[in-house]
């Protein structure tokens, strides 16, 4: 009787098969997940394959690109702030301190001259050496006191100048802001004594002009009292004189007892018969 071995079940080839299954499908999910670059909002997006930007420009969305060789590299176009401290001299030679606030944002459509010409450091690359150059020239046109009067005038020049420059890059300042001005002690202490001085120079003004006002007020009362006693004696004329004359001699006779005094010379008045006689 012949006897025979069966072979039995390969039960690795199932497994196998199984293993390469689940490899295959983390391999496509991971390659699908890699086909797809997603550019958040206020931003554009650039293509980069092997180190090379492409100059095709992307909007905020979702974007397919070459899994394992392309990359989207993600250019922030809303407003930024860039501060910058700046050491400079104004016309009089006073050192001046500046820190300047720039709000600026990034064109769209040039993102890539601006990505591929500069890189992303841009605000340490042109913004910052721009500020601090332009705040030399201009204050350098100032005098020191002037810097802090004409604030609002030194901006707008800065601003301007800074725009210019910024516009080769074609970035775009939104704004600037001078946060402050800084001067040496010494210069704090003499503007100080200087507004001290002003101070005391408009008083010293101010109590001239009372007096004056004040003197004007009393000559004036005097030519009235003056003009006064002028017309009251134009007023005075021989008749009246004369009416207050008989008006005294009445009122005496009317205390008069009818004997005549016994000094002559007393205060008692004498009465004119003759003018009574004449009225």
């Amino acid at each position: 009787m012949e006897t025979g071995t069966n072979p039995g079940p390969k039960k690795g080839v199932p497994l196998r098969g199984l293993t390469t299954t689940v490899i295959i499908g983390v391999l496509l999910i991971i390659v699908g997940a890699s086909s797809f670059a997603q550019v958040e909002y206020g931003h554009v997006g650039l293509y980069k394959t092997f180190g090379k930007l492409n100059s095709n420009v992307l909007s905020p969305g979702i974007h397919l690109k070459i899994p394992f060789i392309q990359t989207v590299i993600q250019v922030n176009t809303q407003v930024t702030k860039a501060e910058t401290d700046t050491s400079a001299s104004s016309k009089d030679l006073q050192p001046v301190s500046t820190h300047v606030a720039v709000n600026y944002s990034v064109n769209k459509e040039s993102a890539y001259n601006l990505m591929n010409n500069i890189g992303g450091n841009f605000d340490t690359i042109i913004i910052n050496p721009a500020v601090q150059e332009i705040v030399k020239e201009v204050t350098a046109r100032y005098q020191a006191e002037d810097l802090i009067a004409k604030r609002d005038l030194v901006a707008g020049e800065i601003s301007e100048h800074l725009t210019d420059r910024l516009a080769k890059y074609n970035l775009i300042v939104n704004e600037i802001n001078i946060v402050n001005f800084k001067f040496s002690d010494a210069f704090n202490q003499s503007i100080e004594a200087k507004q001290v001085a002003q101070q005391q120079a408009l008083k010293a003004s101010n109590d001239l002009k009372r007096i004056e006002i004040e003197a004007k007020q009393k000559v004036a009362q005097a030519q009235a009292e003056a003009e006064s006693l002028k017309l009251k004696k134009q007023e005075v004329t021989p008749e009246l004189v004369q009416l207050k004359q008989i008006e005294v001699q009445e009122k005496a006779l009317e205390k008069w007892d009818g004997r005549l005094p016994s000094v002559t010379g007393g205060a008692t008045p004498f009465i004119d018969i003759q003018s009574l006689t004449n009225q």
